[in-house]
């Protein structure tokens, strides 16, 4: 609307004065509703391109968006195990701290587990006791089994001298009794040796190794029931909580609720622009928005970053075939906008809508030269425009709490 009425100022009222002036046509008389294109068809002609070019010109460089919201995190309350809940620590829209439990779920069955593994450890820990003891024991074998063998020897080898003195008083059936014994003794010195080595091995490695893996397993189950109880990561509020003791939780088919953070989106806005702005939007741009959660305010903005990614050219492999004809919507240009006076934003509560309009400026460049002549008058021209496009956001802010709470 204010583009029609600047063009047609400077082009069917020069043309109507023209007429009614220099021509003498009077209206209603000459000048009717039945001729007025064809007495005011230069003026008329000029006006649409004008209007159709300055609309044209106005939106492209200073592009204005309905899409702005104060984006927010929300932290999903999930347990990292399914389970039942046995207790509940919060109601809904409490205020939470970091580390304050939120919700338990039932641990009898580890806790089963814990006192199992614990009773084995203790089991270990006895016999690490009596391996002392074997090894004891195992030793006494060993030295007995030495003192039977070096008596065998002894008797084995006074017989021999006996019998290379006088082959008659010693019998070969006493001799072989004997080297018998002497084997026999052997054997056994050799198993009482195996004996204590591995009595030695038990203790110092395979009783170890037993208590270390039921001090594993006791771990695991303590771990588990301290998994259990859910907490708080951050300072936040918990919503959409209805947990009752004996519901069922799973961490992916039935979440607990959500955590809204209070520090969240760092006071930042995201904006969707349309694409044939992607050009124009850059970093440092000053953008306006004025939201519904705080009418008739104007907060200026700057845009901090431009995702360099289209969301609606995104895909998931999957197992048919991509039609680029089935992306129904083209997708926006979005942007990160960060405040000039973040005291403006108190009373903005996460996720209101705003509608927004950013301007773009080259003062930068002309007052470096780098831009000068026509091309500098032009640039003038263009940036000064961007006031229409700042009177129009003015009276959405005004007209909003009419259209809001009489009209809807």
């Amino acid at each position: 609307m204010l583009e029609l009425v600047f063009s047609a100022l400077i082009t069917i009222v020069p043309d109507y004065l023209y007429r009614r002036y220099k021509q003498g046509k009077r209206w209603g008389h000459e000048i009717t509703l039945f001729n007025i294109w064809y007495e005011l068809r230069w003026g008329l002609t000029a006006c649409a391109i004008l209007a159709v070019t300055l609309i044209t010109v106005i939106f492209y460089f200073h592009p204005s968006t309905r899409n702005v919201s104060a984006a927010f995190r929300t932290v999903t309350i999930l347990s990292d195990r399914g389970g039942r809940v046995a207790e509940v620590y919060v109601a809904n829209n409490a205020h939470v701290n970091a580390g304050d439990a939120i919700f338990r779920l039932d641990t009898t069955r580890q806790e089963a587990a814990a006192e199992t593994a614990q009773r084995r450890i203790e089991e270990i820990e006895a016999s690490l006791g009596l391996a002392a003891t074997e090894i004891a024991v195992a030793d006494a074998q060993v030295k007995a089994a030495e003192v039977e063998l070096a008596q065998a020897t002894s008797d084995l080898q006074r017989r021999l001298e006996i019998a290379e003195r006088n082959d008659a008083a010693v019998s070969q059936q006493e001799l072989e009794r004997l080297q018998t014994a002497v084997s026999g003794a052997e054997i056994k010195s050799t198993a009482a040796v195996a004996a204590l080595d591995g009595a030695k091995l038990r203790q110092t490695t395979v009783l170890p190794a037993q208590l270390e893996s039921a001090r594993a397993v006791l771990r695991e189950a303590e771990n588990e029931i301290a998994k259990s109880t859910v907490f708080a990561e951050v300072d936040g509020t918990v919503t959409q909580f209805l947990l009752k003791p004996g519901d069922i939780v799973n961490p992916i088919l039935r979440p607990a609720g959500i955590l809204v953070p209070d520090v969240t989106g760092l006071g930042r806005f995201v904006a969707a622009f349309g694409q044939i702005s992607a050009s124009v939007l850059k970093p440092g741009m000053l953008v306006e928005i004025t939201c519904a959660s705080k009418p008739l305010n104007i907060i200026p903005m700057v845009v901090d970053e431009v995702q360099d990614a289209i969301a609606a050219g995104q895909f998931r492999p999957g197992d048919t075939l991509l039609d680029q004809q089935d992306r129904v919507r083209p997708g926006t240009v979005t942007v990160f906008l960060a405040p000039i006076f973040p005291k403006q934003l108190e009373g903005i509560p996460p996720g209101s809508a705003c509608v927004g309009v950013a301007y773009t400026s080259r003062a930068k460049e002309l007052d470096a030269g780098e831009i000068t002549g026509l091309s500098a008058f032009v640039a003038r021209i263009v940036d000064g425009m961007g006031i229409a496009n700042a009177i129009v956001l003015r009276a959405q802010a005004i007209l909003l709490p009419v259209k809001t709470l009489v009209f809807l």
